[in-house]
């Protein structure tokens, strides 16, 4: 067996291990990435960014239908199904491209194939052995399934939801998560019926309520209908439909289910545990620094419990590097790393929910104030509803900002720095939001919160 030697393995080519792989080569380590597929992983490849491609042309379809409204005389013949695809798998691909020569260029070794840890801190790949100082895991996630209930034929995940190379006349989603409501803002917009079946009471049941709440009149008002609040019991498929039951016997039939139940830690069968890594639900176990149980063994991503966001995959990547390194990085808290949901309307937060809150204050330490978006000039303009709510201690430091509404994504950092730097609205409400800006609904609130509202009452 060939050994070859390095400052750095990492295995695993996704967010989080490239971000490692990128910043280590940066800090002057010799460094070889291991991936199986292709480097980018689920996010660029399966996940955030040819999902995002689709809600933007399902964006489009919208605007085409509603362009009358505005004065722009179109039509909206058919959604090209091919043109997509096409559209979709070439930004897929041109990012593709330049991740490799952002690799190459670092000087950073990439080998293709399917690696496996083993001991004295090494990846093994075919007849080849990786050896290192450290090794940096970050083998991602896999599509969760429920039991009894196997991915195939007309039951599809997320994975095969984008091979599809057909619009469905019909859907059903099992589960309103991030990945159920984003494929099903997408589907509405392409003209199916969409119905979402979800076990907990509400929409992004993770979310604040008012978030939950206010996207499930959005999603009747377009007319994505959904069952909260019971669960599935079992599916059966055809050659022309699947039926859905659920347990209090109502049943629910289309083209296609869509099982989106979450997704797992990307850990079996790759010799972790035989390496001396303890796992816990399948998930890799580590401290406050990433660190696994054995020395020189370091964790990232999705196989690590928590959130499982690309970019908290990155900056993962990243502090693992500079900590390899020898530098002092802080742990970030999950409550301070933002979360974004791509339907329409979008869902962005940051920081804990109000019910969170005063769990952990008590309700008279805690305060919160919704804006509606109906009073923003920018929001009117671009015809997204929606809300901004803030959570702040009583006399203290924003702990939340929760967002609904379209393009309310791109707000989020202002109110992540607002949380990780524990302002309080006094501190922000002096500071001027341009006008006409969606962010200037956040100035709003904050304005309230600091006790001098000016066109919120």
């Amino acid at each position: 067996m060939a050994v070859h030697e390095f400052d750095l393995v990492i295995l695993g080519g996704g967010s989080g291990g490239y971000a490692a792989a990128i910043r280590a080569s940066e800090l002057g380590k010799k460094v070889v990435l291991i991936e199986k597929d292709k480097v980018g992983g689920t996010c660029l490849h399966r996940g955030c960014i040819p999902t995002k491609a689709l809600l933007h042309a399902a964006e489009v379809a919208d605007h085409v239908r509603s362009a009358a409204s505005v004065g722009v005389t179109a039509t909206l013949e058919a959604i090209d199904a091919a043109g997509v695809r096409s559209y979709r798998e070439g930004i897929v691909a041109k990012k593709f491209k330049g991740l490799e020569g952002l690799l190459k260029a670092r000087g950073i070794t990439v080998v293709a194939g399917e690696g496996r840890l083993a001991a004295n801190r090494s990846v093994t790949v075919g007849d080849d052995r990786y050896v290192g100082a450290d090794v940096v895991l970050a083998t991602g996630s896999y599509s969760r399934s429920l039991p009894g209930l196997e991915i195939g034929g007309r039951i599809i995940a997320s994975e095969q939801a984008l091979a599809l190379d057909e619009i469905p006349s019909s859907v059903v989603i099992l589960g309103g998560g991030v990945i159920g409501v984003e494929f099903a803002s997408v589907w509405r917009s392409f003209g199916a019926e969409v119905t979402i079946v979800e076990a907990l009471p509400h929409l992004v049941p993770n979310e604040d309520i008012a978030l939950s709440k206010g996207l499930e009149r959005a999603f009747r008002r377009r007319g994505i209908k959904y069952s909260l609040g019971t669960r599935f019991q079992k599916a059966e498929q055809d050659d022309s439909q699947v039926t859905v039951t659920l347990e209090d016997g109502k049943s629910f039939s289309a083209d296609y289910l869509l099982v989106a139940v979450g997704r797992g830690p990307a850990t079996a069968d790759l010799g972790f545990e035989e390496a001396g890594v303890s796992l816990d639900r399948g998930f890799v176990t580590v401290d406050d620094q990433l660190r696994t149980g054995v020395p020189g063994l370091w964790a990232v991503g999705d196989i690590v419990a928590g959130l499982q966001l690309a970019h908290r995959g990155f900056l993962q990547g990243i502090a693992v590097a500079e900590r390899i390194a020898g530098m002092q990085v802080p742990a970030l808290p999950e409550s301070q790393i933002p979360r974004v949901t791509y339907c329409s309307p979008e869902v962005a937060s940051v920081g804990i929910t109000e019910e969170a809150a005063i769990a952990e204050y008590g309700a008279d330490a805690v305060v919160a104030y919704d804006y509606n978006l109906a009073g923003n000039g920018k929001s009117e303009i671009i015809g997204t509803g929606g809300t901004v709510k803030v959570v702040r201690q009583k006399d203290g430091p924003v702990v939340g900002v929760h967002l609904l509404g379209d393009r309310v994504g791109e707000l989020i950092t202002e109110g992540q720095l607002a949380v990780a730097w524990e302002a309080h609205p006094e501190d922000i409400a002096p500071l001027i939001h341009a006008h006409p800006t969606q962010s200037e609904a956040l100035g709003e609130v904050f304005l309230a919160l600091a006790g001098k509202p000016l066109h919120a009452l």
